[in-house]
């Protein structure tokens, strides 16, 4: 009974490492290089489109924060900020809190 456990022990390990180095071999060959390759494209556009996703999501919560697409962003915030501000274009600055000089 012994024997039959070390027998059927040893066969389970030598298909084990049988599978594990076919599958390493296929894995260096043209085609397996090739299918390598392309889930790490996909990897990466996949990563780069969350993180636009992100970009975006992260945008808009500031610019609600901000008030900047609602149009409520006062002039002093604005200049703090360095975000034209309509009311100091119509002013004619050149500057956001600045002065014009007349010659």
């Amino acid at each position: 009974m012994r024997r039959l456990f070390w027998v059927a022990l040893g066969a389970v390990a030598g298909v084990l490492v049988v599978r594990r180095l076919t599958r390493a071999v296929e894995a260096y060959t043209p085609a397996g290089v090739s299918r390598s390759l392309a889930d790490l494209g996909d990897g990466l556009r996949e990563l780069a489109d969350a993180v636009r996703e992100g970009m975006a999501e992260r945008e808009q919560e500031l610019r609600i924060a901000l008030g900047v697409d609602a149009g409520t962003l006062d002039p002093q915030t604005a200049q703090s900020l360095g975000v034209p501000f309509a009311a100091q274009a119509d002013r004619g600055d050149d500057q956001p809190g600045g002065s014009r000089h007349v010659r």
